[in-house]
């Protein structure tokens, strides 16, 4: 058994914590956070079982999960490595390549796992987390070739436990589908939540009409900014190529709404209705993946 420390108590670490709290292989669970409120919270709800400085967790602790935002990550994880000794260290991010980089000339690099587990929701904090998050959700792990094989298979072992599919990617691939599968989602959410309040100015009773697929569209907005803008500037490169290409498909329905071009209009749509077919397919996949 051993003890696992969990840096940044917010809705990843928190929720982690809470199903972690079960396995058989897990004794105690710290909690390493400098908001005290964080730190507070997540004692009264029972998400960890006590509190320490990150010093006093390397000694500790033999696990160590980073679950901060990823520019704070870009400043721990080196920081972490220096003092490991046979510690395994993993990281949540939704960014890998900066935090890949940062690993690349330690000694200790194989003793990091990059992951990044695909869920979430809009909320932030400890109050945010919420049992069975990760369940039947995908995890990236990025260049475990760069990782010792004993690191490897214990950070398996968790997200096995959490009921993730695990999918192994290199570190330049994660960081350019990541933003097209997820970074654009948010991006996507941010615009059309200014593009209504801008409207909203002039026209009071514009939300009054909202259903459920403007609430569908917008949830992401709620998303913590702490949290995103880091996210946006470390995958710059791919996230701005991404716009671009979305810029260009936005223009296509411009020009076939402003010129009443009714064919084309109906065949922008019939096209992107395919993207169910992919995502099914790929439900359908990783569902087979669970059973085996």
């Amino acid at each position: 058994m051993y003890n696992i420390a969990i840096i940044g108590v917010g809705l990843i670490g928190g929720s982690m914590a809470i199903d972690l709290k079960d396995f058989q292989n897990v004794k105690k669970i710290i909690g390493v956070d400098k908001n005290e409120e964080h730190i507070s919270v997540a004692k009264k709800l029972g998400l960890i079982d006590e509190s320490m400085d990150l010093t006093q967790a390397m000694n500790t602790c033999s696990v160590i999960i980073l679950a901060t935002p990823v520019d704070v990550s870009l400043v721990l994880l080196p920081e972490i490595l220096n003092m490991a000794q046979k510690h395994v260290v993993f990281d949540v991010g939704s960014t890998k390549g900066k935090l890949v980089m940062a690993a690349s000339k330690n000694p200790r690099r194989g003793r990091y796992v990059a992951t990044h587990p695909m869920a979430g929701t809009e909320y932030s904090g400890p109050e945010a987390a919420i049992p069975n998050l990760f369940k039947s959700k995908s995890v990236i792990f990025c260049d475990t070739d760069k990782s010792d094989a004993d690191a490897t298979k214990l950070v398996s072992e968790i997200y096995s436990f959490l009921g993730m599919n695990i999918i192994h990617m290199n570190t330049k691939s994660h960081d350019l589908h990541a933003a097209y599968v997820s970074h654009i989602s948010h991006i996507s959410s941010f615009t059309l939540a200014l593009t209504v309040l801008e409207k909203e100015k002039q026209e009071k009773n514009i939300l009054a009409m909202a259903g459920g697929g403007f609430d569908s569209t917008v949830r992401l907005a709620k998303s913590s900014p702490a949290m995103w803008t880091p996210i946006l500037l470390q995958n710059s490169e791919n996230i701005v190529a991404v716009i671009d290409s979305y810029i260009d498909i936005l223009n296509a329905f411009k020009n076939s709404i402003s010129h009443k071009n009714e064919d084309e209009l109906n065949n922008l749509i019939t096209q992107s209705n395919k993207i169910t077919r992919i995502v099914d397919k790929f439900k359908n996949k990783v569902e087979l993946a669970n059973l085996s």
